[in-house]
C-alpha cells in the first residue's frame, strides 16, 4: 500500500492513521477543517475560464471531502474514490456507472436485500436485464456470460448467510469479456480486504458501518481501478453526488480508529462464538473466519482479518416463538438493523425464500449478531440467560 507522501511502503495501521492528512496546509492542525461551502471564488476571470483552480464549486469537492477520498484511495490501492450518502446509494451509483439500456448484469444470489430491491425495481426500468447467480460458481460463471453482459456484482461474505465467493476467479473470467466487476466489501472494510487486488474494478462499502463506527452517520464509498476511474468520476459528477462535510468529517474521525476497533470486534466475536458453539440448541455458526466454516479457505486466502458480524442457526425443532423469545430476552444486544457501530445488535433471519437461484440448506430459525465493543464475558452472560429463558 503506497503512502502518497513518500516512497516508503507503510503497513495498513500506519496508513489508516496518516493518510488524507495534510497539517502543513492548515496551520499545523492535525485534522482537516470542516469546510461548509457552495460558492468558490476565483482570483480572476482567466482562472475561472480555464478552470485552473483546485476547487471550483462545493458540489465538486472541498478539502474535507477530498481528505476522505484521498484516504480511501490509498487504503484501497485505487485510482480514485468517490463518496455517497449511504451504502445503498454507493451500490446504485457504482452499478449505474457501468450499465446501460440493453445490458445484462450478473448479481450474486447472496447480495444484500436492498441491493436486490434496487436491481429488481430500478434497473429493469432502464432496460438493464438482471440475472442472479450461484455465489459458489467461481470460474464457472463463464457459462452465464452473454454478448451483452457488461457487469458482475459480488459480495463476500454474502449477506445473512456469510458464504464466500472465489472473487479472483470470477473477476478474471469477467475481464476476459470486458465486463466491469463490483464487490460489496462492507463486512471486511479495506482494512481486511482490498478487492482491487483481487481483480475488482469497483470496491463498495457502506461507510455507515465500520468506517464511521459510531452509529451516527450515513455514508457510502466507491473505490475504482484505473480501468474505470474516469468513468465513475464523470458519472458521479453528472449525478450531482455529494456528501455533507459534517458527515464526511465524522467518517474521517471514525477512520482513524478503524484498526483498533476492528481488532476488538474480531477478538470479541471469536470469544463469543467459541462459547456459543457448545451451547444446547445451537446449530451451525455462520462466520467464515472459523476453521469449521465451508468458506474458510477462501477467506484465509483473500482476507487478513474478520469483523463482528456473524450468524447462527438454532437446532432443528426450534420454533419461531422460541427464537423471538430469545431475541426479546436479550439485554445488551439491541434489536436493530445496520451494524458496525460500537454496540452489539441482533435480528431474526429467515433464510428460506430469500433467494431466487440457490436456497440455503435448511429452514431453521436463525439469528444475525453484531458483536460490539462490550466486554465479551458480559455478552456471553446475556446470550446465556436469553437461551435459558427461551429454549425449552
Amino acid at each position: 500500500m503506497n503512502n502518497n507522501s513518500s516512497d516508503v511502503q507503510n503497513k495498513i495501521d500506519t496508513v489508516v492513521t496518516h493518510t488524507g492528512r495534510h497539517p502543513q496546509e492548515f496551520h499545523g492542525f492535525v485534522n482537516p477543517p470542516v469546510v461548509h461551502a457552495s460558492t468558490v471564488l476565483y482570483p480572476d476571470v482567466e482562472t475561472m475560464v480555464t478552470g485552473k483552480q483546485t476547487y471550483s464549486y462545493g458540489r465538486r469537492g472541498n478539502p474535507t471531502t477530498n481528505s476522505l477520498e484521498e484516504a480511501l484511495t490509498e487504503m484501497e490501492g485505487a485510482a480514485g474514490a468517490k463518496l455517497a450518502n449511504s451504502g445503498l446509494n454507493a451500490i446504485a451509483l457504482a452499478i449505474l456507472s457501468c450499465v446501460k439500456s440493453g445490458d445484462h448484469i450478473l448479481i450474486a444470489d447472496t447480495a444484500y436485500g436492498p441491493t436486490r430491491h434496487f436491481a429488481d425495481t430500478v434497473l429493469p426500468g432502464y432496460g438493464v436485464e438482471v440475472e442472479y447467480y450461484d455465489p459458489g460458481l467461481g470460474d464457472g460463471i463463464r457459462s452465464l456470460f452473454r454478448p451483452e453482459t457488461t457487469a458482475v456484482f459480488t459480495e463476500a461474505p454474502g449477506s445473512l448467510t456469510f458464504e464466500m465467493q472465489d472473487v479472483p476467479a470470477i473477476a478474471a473470467a469477467a475481464h476476459e469479456i470486458g465486463a466491469t466487476t463490483l464487490m460489496d466489501n462492507t463486512w471486511a472494510s479495506p482494512l481486511y480486504c482490498q478487492p482491487l487486488s483481487l481483480g475488482i474494478d469497483l470496491s463498495i462499502q457502506a461507510g455507515t458501518k465500520y468506517i464511521v463506527g459510531h452509529s451516527d452517520v450515513m455514508l457510502g464509498t466507491i473505490a475504482a481501478s484505473e480501468r474505470v476511474w474516469e468513468n465513475l468520476d464523470a458519472f458521479c459528477g453528472a449525478m450531482g453526488s455529494h456528501v455533507a462535510p459534517d458527515d464526511v468529517y465524522l467518517g474521517l474521525r471514525g477512520l482513524r480508529t478503524l484498526s483498533v476497533r476492528l481488532e476488538r470486534h474480531e477478538r470479541n466475536t471469536f470469544t463469543v462464538l467459541d462459547w456459543l458453539k457448545d451451547q444446547p440448541g445451537i446449530g451451525r455458526i455462520r462466520y467464515p473466519a472459523l476453521e469449521s466454516d465451508p468458506g474458510h479457505q477462501i477467506w484465509k486466502r483473500d482476507f487478513t482479518g474478520s469483523s463482528g458480524l456473524c450468524a447462527f442457526d438454532f437446532e432443528k425443532g426450534t420454533t419461531r416463538e422460541e427464537a423471538y423469545s430469545f431475541l426479546n430476552s436479550l439485554n445488551l444486544f439491541g434489536l436493530g438493523f445496520s451494524w458496525g457501530g460500537f454496540e452489539s445488535l441482533a435480528i431474526p433471519v429467515r433464510l428460506k425464500g430469500m433467494r431466487t437461484v440457490t436456497q440455503p440448506d435448511n429452514d431453521l430459525q436463525s439469528v444475525r449478531l453484531h458483536i460490539g465493543l462490550e466486554d465479551p464475558e458480559d455478552l456471553i452472560k446475556d446470550l446465556d440467560q436469553a437461551l435459558k429463558q427461551s429454549l425449552k
